[in-house]
């Protein structure tokens, strides 16, 4: 059975997911090896040239409306969510 195609994700959800993981593999970097100077000059990094536009990103995914949320996610997820009220 061919599975449908996932919808793509937009310019702030991808910069958002982008840094999530990217944070997510460092944390864990720091964590097995804490003295890692490259880990820590990445991280530098990310927090000089990446942060305030991921911060802005997050900031407008937070701002929509809890219906465009719900119909973003059933986009994303390939089906459609039951309402808060369960099955009708």
């Amino acid at each position: 059975m061919p599975q449908a195609a996932k919808a793509p994700l937009d310019a702030d959800e991808e910069r958002v997911t982008r840094a999530q993981r990217l944070l997510i593999q460092l944390g864990a970097e720091l964590v097995s090896r804490p003295f890692d100077t490259h880990t820590h000059d990445r991280l530098r990094a990310f927090l000089a040239d990446d942060a305030g536009a991921v911060l802005t990103s997050l900031e407008k995914l937070r701002r929509r409306p809890e219906t465009e949320l719900q119909q973003r996610i059933a986009e994303l997820a390939g089906h459609t969510l039951l309402s808060s009220g369960g099955p009708a």
